[in-house]
């Protein structure tokens, strides 16, 4: 039996997968006969490479996907082409009139996928304008911390000048004003006592 499955390939942690056509007793990661596409699930959206007309073909051949696969092929429209095309087989609807409704279904499927990727942008957009906003805010009060915090220095600094200012001044003016000399004293000199004189 041929199933439709993954195989695994990329790194740890970043897995990445082929879309294979395999026999069910081949080991997950061994051989398969027909690769159809690729899975990468490291994107947002997840980014799917596959070839519709070979999925298609190996549906009808009755290949059996995995879980995994099916919802994979659901994604890309193959499950419903092939729905189409047992109608068509069975006389229900015209090969034209299956074309048209899947390309209906396809136009609609891409519009949700644009308008998921164009929200995605949109998200990213805002939250990257909210990380600026709080890293500003972050700035503006870091720098008013840093202001608050050498805010006393700068005070005691200019109270320290202008003590500096004011001691100046004081002795700029004690320097001007003329300072009045001390005229010295005259000493009083005692009066000459009267010698006696001898009376005749």
């Amino acid at each position: 039996m041929v199933k439709l499955r993954l195989r695994r390939k990329g790194r740890k942690g970043k897995p990445f997968y082929y879309i294979v056509a395999a026999d069910a007793r081949a080991p997950r990661d061994g051989r398969f006969i027909e690769r159809i596409g690729s899975y990468n699930p490291n994107t947002n959206p997840a980014t799917i490479d596959l070839n519709l007309d070979d999925a298609v073909r190996w549906l009808g051949n009755g290949a059996v996907p995995t879980d995994t696969c099916r919802a994979i092929l659901s994604y890309k429209g193959v499950l419903y082409k092939h729905h189409l095309n047992k109608g068509v087989t069975k006389g229900a609807l015209t090969q034209e009139q299956a074309d048209a409704k899947f390309a209906a279904w396809m136009d609609e499927k891409n519009a949700k996928v644009a308008a998921k990727a164009d929200g995605l942008s949109n998200t990213a957009a805002e939250k990257a304008a909210e990380q600026h906003k709080r890293e500003e805010e972050m700035r503006i009060a870091r720098e008013k911390a840093i202001a608050e915090k050498n805010a006393p220095t700068e005070i005691v600094a200019d109270a320290e000048a202008a003590v500096e200012t004011a001691e100046g001044e004081v002795q700029a003016i004690d320097a001007e004003t003329p300072v009045a000399e001390e005229t010295p004293v005259a000493e009083e000199t005692p009066a000459a006592e009267e010698t006696p004189t001898a009376e005749a």
